[in-house]
């Protein structure tokens, strides 16, 4: 038994400690914001926090988040009025879309630690994310928008 805190609720999983924690989200609780990208880690479509880092669940075995907090998409904000997804929104920020929740998430974190990056840090802080609609300028600027830069 797997015991996480998952969008802030308690969740005992009877799940194989191996399954990556994309598929427990998806396949297992029905959170579906969370994206399946690449499979390896590499597009950042799958990514969520883990007691607040940024993880890729698509690769990391659920028995790492054993007695651990999970924040997904959904878990950002109920309403989504998280000042990023307001920002995105308003900045009109995806193309296709399917990168955007790893993407969010990745900035959530970064704003976290740094409430008002520069562009060079909000570059670094995305790098393992990727958007095949090439919209990283409106992506910059939605994370600027929502720090207040």
């Amino acid at each position: 038994m797997i015991t996480v805190t998952i969008n802030g609720k308690p969740q005992d999983l009877d799940v194989d400690p191996e399954m990556p924690i994309l598929w427990v989200l998806r396949d297992v609780l029905g959170l579906t914001g969370t994206k399946f990208g690449c499979g390896e880690a590499l597009c950042g479509a799958c990514t969520v926090h883990l007691d607040g880092d940024v993880i890729r669940s698509c690769v990391t075995p659920i028995r790492h988040a054993d007695g651990k907090k999970l924040t997904t998409i959904e878990g950002l904000s109920e309403a989504g009025d998280h000042p990023l997804q307001k920002a995105w929104v308003e900045l009109g920020v995806p193309q296709c879309g399917y990168c955007q929740s790893g993407q969010i998430m990745s900035a959530a974190a970064l704003l976290v630690k740094k409430p008002k990056p520069t562009d060079q840090e909000i570059d670094q802080s995305l790098a393992g994310n990727l958007c095949r609609c090439g919209t990283y300028i409106r992506i910059r600027a939605a994370v600027k928008k929502a720090a207040g830069v």
